[in-house]
């Protein structure tokens, strides 16, 4: 049971990371604020969520930034992995609580605003996150 936990665990911070890529590369481009403000984000909050650690025994929360990095390096289509994220959400609405709900929109507002402000391709996905969450 708790290898299963973990592992759905580690799936949903994989998953947070496609999100948070999705959403910095909105614009087409990550600046270095948003990648500075999510490392921020999931020391000051993501940290302090659950206690699932990956195989290695790190905090499963640092797969978020992981996850961001690879798809940043590999220049991955921000609308497929937002859609990947989106049937995880769909397949696994039990995992996302209201806390990590609330958690995941101000993480996405936070990142959406770190550079310029929330231009209109970010204003746009932070609706459909929204809309998704209410479903």
């Amino acid at each position: 049971m708790l290898e299963s936990k973990n592992k759905l665990g580690q799936k949903l911070y994989q998953n947070l990371g496609k999100l948070f890529y999705s959403m910095a590369m909105a614009d087409h481009s990550v600046h270095m604020k948003e990648m500075e403000k999510l490392n921020e984000v999931v020391r000051d909050f993501w940290l302090d969520v659950d206690d699932v650690e990956d195989e290695y025994g790190t905090d499963a929360a640092f797969q978020i930034i992981s996850v961001f990095d690879w798809l940043l390096e590999y220049e991955k289509d921000n609308e497929e992995i937002y859609e990947e994220f989106e049937a995880f959400y769909m397949d696994h609405k039990i995992l996302f609580t209201p806390e990590i709900k609330n958690l995941t929109m101000s993480t996405s507002r936070a990142i959406a605003s770190s550079f310029s402000g929330s231009n209109k391709s970010e204003l746009i996905l932070l609706g459909r996150l929204q809309l998704l969450f209410e479903k």
